[in-house]
């Protein structure tokens, strides 16, 4: 048997976290096992279903690394398979026309809840023959469901769970307009996209029992079905815009890498041992079902932000830089060399991307520097400025490598009586406009002589300087 496992968003919004990690599991899933992993686009609820959220959730899966490897499926294209079933279903005596108005539902509905029962369809139409069928009416198609005895479902993760078939209802699985309804599409395009693992949210698990009616009902066999927990917020609540960034795409713009978004997810509700970096390849050896945990995940965006910063001191600078300077906007060929130069030193502490971009934005600036107030503050003295002046003349005749550089300040220090912090915060005002940048021999090198010496000449004549 080939796993063939799939992710079915729903186009009526961004790619939720949630979501990913559900993506992210099949991919895995599939992967460890030589499969393949798909995509299936379940439009059918086209009053709020768009094209830009298909195309949002085709980008973010394709930033996240889980493009399918077949194309997408639009499970509105498939309509009249959909109703092709349930009249098959019908044919067999396994359905049944219903012709029941709006208001004979709500009275079933009322009915219901006044005797205490839960409001299910009654099957008033059930045994009935169609030729007492009222005029006008456009009547449904519903299931027969079992009634009596049970189903089981053996879950690869939550385990057994069994539903008495009285809860089940004869659900309506072809509306009145012809268009079937989701839990019906679903098992329909399942069987024939031969999807052997189901692997969804636990919030599924209920739509379980209802779908298996249809696969016993067609003969067909039942795929497994894995119902893995949510995610929740750190204070235990569903997952939401307030506790903090949830749609996929929205870590991208925030600065965070693909590979750790993932590795993340991976980790909230699988494990392995003690490990927590788990690169891709590493997570496709790895990854089974048994290790996935029952209880819902709290997202925690500091540890996912420490996760990252991980990952972004393993990258390849020179990978990195194209999207550090895809955040600094137009860039000139000189300044996108400082940028190149100054990101090895800015991988150590960054956690995003973002980060990186604001730390390197000294580069870009011209002449003269706008000064943040406490480099302002720092630099608004006349004896620092000209230390900063007689700085600038021994710099001048120096060779410019990180080694020279450093000898030569550590020297200037020392000869001006000076400890060396006392030199390098005022020159890294000049340099950079504040007091926080990388180690400041990066910013000499990274500038270059001529920018360099220029930037600590305007700061020492006090340009711009408030004060000054």
């Amino acid at each position: 048997m080939t796993v063939r496992t799939r992710f079915a968003p729903s186009p009526t919004g961004y790619l939720h976290i949630g979501g990913a990690r559900t993506a992210l599991f099949n991919f895995l899933f599939a992967r460890h096992h030589g499969g393949q992993y798909l995509l299936r686009i379940e439009d059918t609820d086209r009053a709020r279903s768009t094209p830009e959220a298909v195309r949002q959730i085709i980008e973010s899966l394709e930033w996240l690394g889980l493009s399918p490897d077949e194309p997408p499926v639009m499970q509105t294209s498939r309509e009249q398979r959909h109703a092709e079933v349930a009249k098959e279903l019908l044919a067999k005596g396994r359905a049944y026309l219903a012709y029941d108005t709006a208001e004979e539902l709500v009275a079933m509905r009322e009915r219901a809840q006044a005797e205490g029962r839960p409001p299910r369809y009654d099957g008033n139409w059930r045994d009935r023959d169609p030729s007492e069928a009222p005029g006008g009416i456009a009547p449904v198609i519903r299931i027969k469901a079992p009634r009596e005895g049970e189903t089981v479902v053996r879950d690869l993760v939550q385990g057994e769970v069994r539903v008495q078939n009285t809860e089940l209802d004869d659900m309506i699985i072809l509306r009145s307009d012809g268009t079937p309804t989701y839990l019906h599409a679903v098992v329909v395009d399942d069987h024939d996209m031969e999807i052997t693992h189901v692997i969804r949210g636990d919030d599924h698990l209920t739509n379980t029992f209802r779908q298996i009616m249809v696969y016993d009902a067609m003969g067909w066999e039942r795929p497994e079905f894995a119902h893995i927990p949510l995610i929740h917020g750190a204070d235990g609540a569903k997952l939401s815009k307030r506790h903090g960034a949830v749609g996929a795409l929205e870590f991208r713009d925030q600065g965070f890498l693909p590979e750790a978004v993932c590795n993340y997810l991976l980790r909230l509700g699988w494990g392995h041992g003690d490990e927590e970096f788990v690169p891709r390849e590493r997570a496709i050896e790895l990854f089974d079902l048994k290790d996935v945990g029952r209880a819902a995940s709290r997202m925690d965006y500091a540890k996912l932000s420490h996760l990252n910063g991980q990952y972004l001191r393993a990258a390849d600078a020179a990978a990195l830089l194209p999207q550090v300077l895809a955040r600094l906007g137009e860039v000139s060929e000189t300044q996108a060399a400082r940028v190149a130069a100054l990101i090895p030193d800015l991988q150590p502490r960054a956690r995003s991307l973002v980060e990186m971009a604001e730390g390197a934005r000294f580069a870009l600036a011209m002449r003269p520097l706008k000064y943040e107030p406490k480099a302002a503050e720092a630099l608004d003295h006349a004896d620092v400025r000209a230390r900063l002046a007689a700085l600038a003349a021994q710099l001048a005749g120096v060779e410019w490598d990180r080694s020279a550089l450093d000898g030569a300040l550590r020297a200037f220090a020392e000869a001006q009586g000076v400890k060396l912090g006392q030199v390098a915060q005022p020159l890294r005002a000049a340099l950079t406009g504040s007091l926080q940048s990388p180690p400041i021999d990066a910013v000499l090198m990274a500038l270059g002589k001529e920018e360099s010496l220029a930037r600590i000449g305007d700061a020492a004549e006090g340009v711009s300087l408030v004060g000054g």
